[in-house]
């Protein structure tokens, strides 16, 4: 199933204190990236981000999932509510986020 427009709209409006967030559609998904590195992504109206130490951290209690078959296992975020924890969690996972790969 294909993530919503709607529900991208949603996450990218909770993250919009952020300077540098933008996404890119990939197979009827979105990957989020904050300031040029992947932070995550919406995959089937589900909010995934890398499970970095600081993510882990912030959500102790997070469902690790599947964005897709094959695919590694990513941290489910409940709270998409809460536009400061948002921010915060991106905030803190930056540092720790590969940087992006030069494209040849």
């Amino acid at each position: 199933m294909a993530s919503s427009k709607e529900y991208l709209d949603f996450i990218l409006e909770q993250l919009s204190d952020l300077d540098e967030v933008s996404h890119r559609a990939m197979m009827g998904e979105y990957i989020i990236y904050y300031r040029g590195k992947v932070v995550g992504g919406i995959y089937d109206d589900r909010f995934l981000v890398k499970p970095t130490k600081s993510a882990v951290a912030m959500m102790p209690d997070a469902n690790r999932e599947l964005p897709y078959d094959g695919a590694k296992e990513m941290l489910l975020v409940d709270d998409v509510d809460n536009k400061k924890f948002l921010t915060e969690l991106l905030e803190a996972m930056y540092l720790e986020l590969p940087a992006a790969k030069k494209k040849k």
